[in-house]
C-alpha cells in the first residue's frame, strides 16, 4: 500500500467507547489529505510507506469537539477586563472597582470594564451612586455574567446617552449601548487576543464553534482566517440587522465561506427572544417572586415579529437557531417552528413546560444547552423558579424524550471549556455539594457525542478532526473530566495542538 507524503499514521491508540471494555482494543488511524482513511486494528497499517507515524501508546482518540454556542470576541475580550466573578454584594463590587482604579486605572480618557457579577442574590442593590462614589469621572461600565444587563457609573451613562438612570443598570435591548463599551478595542489588539483565545480553545480539544456574535460574522473569520487564526472551524450565524446583507449575497446555511478553505461556513439566523434568569427577564409563564416591574420577565421578540424573521431566513436557506430561557418564551419558540413547518434549534432551553419535551423531537429542534450555567444559577434558580426546578436544566428530560442535545458553553458567560460543559451535564455540581436534580443528568456518552458532530467515535470517510486524551473520559471521576488532559489536537490532519 503507497501513500502520499502528507499521510498521517496514529498508531495505538484506543477509541474512546464511553464504558465499553469489551471494545477498549487498540487501532491504528490512517488520515490522508484531511480524511480519515482507515481505521484497523494495531499493526495492519505498518506497511504504509512515507506516512508520518505517531505512536500514542495506548492513549485515547475521538473526534474533536465542537462549542455549539460561542460569542468568541467578547470571550476573548472579557479575559482581559476586571473580574466580578464570584462577588455577593453590590458592595463587594464596588470595592474591586476601588481597588483595581487605585492600583491599575484605565488610561485617560477610556473606561474601566469589568465582567461577570450576578446580582441575582444580593442583599443589596446596585446603584449608579455607589459607583460614582469611588469612581469621580473615570467611566466604570460592569457586564452582569449573563451580558443581559450593564452597571455603569454616571460617566459611563453619559457615554451612551441614558443619564436617567438611578440604579445605572441597563437591561436587555439598552445593554447592546453597554457591550459597544465592551468592545471599544483598537483592531489590532483584538485580533492578538482572538489568537490567543483561538489557541487556547485548540489546547482543549476544540475543533469548531458556532459563532453567536452579534456581528457581520462572515466577514469577521474571513479577516481572522486571512489573519492566520485557523485553529477551529466556524459557523457563522447571522443577526436580523444583519439578515438582509447575508440574502443579498446569496448565503444559505452551511455555504463555505469563499477563501477560507473550509473551514468558516454560514450558519443560522440568531434571535433572542427573551431574556435571562439571572437578570429575571426570563420570559415564564409564573410570576418572579417580589418582582413588581415586568413580574413574568420581558417577551423582547413576540411571534408577531418572530415568524416573520424566520420565514424570511427559511425561503432563502437560513436555518433558525432562537434563544429562550422562560418556559413562556420556549412555548412560543416552538409554536413558530411548528407554524413554519420546519426545524432548527433553540439555544439554551433552561426551562421548559412538561407539555413541551416531546415537541422538540416532534418538531426537529435541537436544544443548545449550556451545563455549567445549571452550575452557576442553581441557587438563583431555586429562589427565582422556585417549585419548578425539576424541569430547569432538565438535559436529562430533554434526552430521554429524544431531542437532539447540543452541548456548548456561551463563553463567556461560561468558559469556553467543553470539558467543563460535559462534565456538569453529566455531574450536575462543581463543588461538595450533592448533585442539584440528579434525574437531569446525562450519560457521559450522549455529553461527549453531544460535543461533537457527528458523535464521538472516528468514522472512516470523515473529516480528521481528532483529540487524543491521556485518560478514557468515561472512567473519569467529576474532577478529572473537568481537568481532561488533552494530549493532541488534529483539524483536517493538521496538528492545532500538541502538549
Amino acid at each position: 500500500m503507497t501513500s502520499a507524503p502528507d499521510d498521517t499514521l496514529l498508531t495505538r491508540v484506543r477509541l474512546v467507547r464511553a464504558g465499553d471494555p469489551a471494545q477498549d482494543t487498540l487501532v491504528d488511524v490512517l488520515v490522508t489529505d484531511g480524511t480519515i482513511r482507515s481505521v484497523r486494528p494495531a499493526g495492519s497499517l505498518q506497511d504504509i510507506s512515507d506516512a508520518q507515524v505517531v505512536d500514542y501508546d495506548g492513549r485515547y482518540l475521538m473526534n474533536g469537539l465542537w462549542d455549539h454556542h460561542v460569542h468568541f470576541q467578547q470571550w476573548a475580550l472579557a479575559r482581559q477586563h476586571l473580574d466580578l466573578s464570584g462577588t455577593t454584594s453590590a458592595g463587594e463590587v464596588v470595592d474591586r472597582v476601588r481597588d483595581r482604579l487605585a492600583t491599575n486605572p484605565p488610561p485617560a480618557g477610556t473606561a474601566l470594564l469589568g465582567y461577570g457579577f450576578r446580582d441575582g442574590l444580593w442583599p443589596d442593590k446596585p446603584l449608579k451612586s455607589l459607583l460614582d462614589d469611588v469612581s469621580g469621572d473615570i467611566p466604570v461600565a460592569l457586564a452582569s455574567g449573563d451580558l443581559h444587563c450593564g452597571w455603569l457609573n454616571s460617566a459611563a451613562l453619559r457615554k451612551v446617552g441614558a443619564t436617567d438612570r438611578p440604579s445605572g443598570l441597563l437591561r436587555e435591548t439598552e445593554f447592546a449601548a453597554v457591550m459597544s463599551l465592551m468592545q471599544a478595542t483598537a483592531r489590532d489588539a483584538v485580533t492578538g487576543l482572538v489568537a490567543e483565545a483561538s489557541r487556547t480553545a485548540a489546547s482543549r480539544g476544540i475543533v469548531g464553534i458556532v459563532e453567536l456574535e452579534n456581528a457581520r460574522n462572515t466577514d469577521v473569520w474571513r479577516t481572522r482566517y486571512d489573519a492566520a487564526i485557523r485553529d477551529f472551524r466556524v459557523e457563522c450565524s447571522v443577526y436580523p440587522e444583519n439578515l438582509d446583507g447575508a440574502i443579498d449575497q446569496g448565503l444559505r446555511t452551511g455555504d463555505v465561506i469563499e477563501g477560507t478553505d473550509g473551514l468558516v461556513t454560514m450558519g443560522p439566523l440568531k434571535v433572542l427572544t427573551d431574556g435571562s434568569l439571572n437578570t429575571r427577564t426570563a420570559y415564564c409563564h409564573d410570576p418572579y417572586p417580589g418582582l413588581d416591574e415586568d413580574p413574568h420577565g420581558l417577551l423582547v421578540v413576540p411571534p408577531a415579529v418572530l415568524v416573520p424573521l424566520m420565514s424570511r431566513a427559511l425561503d432563502h436557506g437560513i436555518t433558525s437557531t432562537i434563544h429562550a430561557i422562560g418556559d413562556h418564551a420556549n412555548s412560543l419558540v416552538l409554536d413558530a417552528f411548528e407554524k413554519l413547518g420546519c426545524g432548527g434549534c433553540i439555544e439554551h432551553a433552561q426551562l421548559i413546560s412538561p407539555a413541551d419535551f416531546p415537541r422538540f423531537r416532534q418538531l426537529g429542534v435541537a436544544a443548545s444547552v449550556q451545563p455549567v450555567h445549571a452550575l452557576d444559577d442553581r441557587d438563583v434558580a431555586d429562589k427565582h423558579w422556585a417549585g419548578r426546578t425539576d424541569r430547569a436544566f432538565a438535559f436529562g428530560g430533554l434526552l430521554a424524550a429524544g431531542a437532539d442535545l447540543r452541548l456548548g458553553s456561551d463563553a463567556p458567560v461560561a468558559p469556553l471549556d467543553p470539558w467543563l460543559s460535559i462534565a456538569a451535564a453529566v455531574h450536575r455540581s462543581d463543588d461538595d455539594r450533592e448533585s442539584w436534580h440528579p434525574e437531569q443528568e446525562i450519560p457521559v456518552a450522549a455529553a461527549l457525542d453531544a460535543s461533537t458532530k457527528g458523535g464521538r467515535t472516528p468514522q472512516e470517510g470523515a473529516p480528521a478532526d481528532l483529540v487524543v486524551l491521556d485518560n478514557d473520559p468515561a472512567r473519569a471521576t467529576a474532577a478529572e473530566l473537568r481537568t481532561t488532559e488533552v494530549h493532541a489536537t488534529m483539524l483536517g490532519g493538521r496538528w492545532t495542538w500538541q502538549a
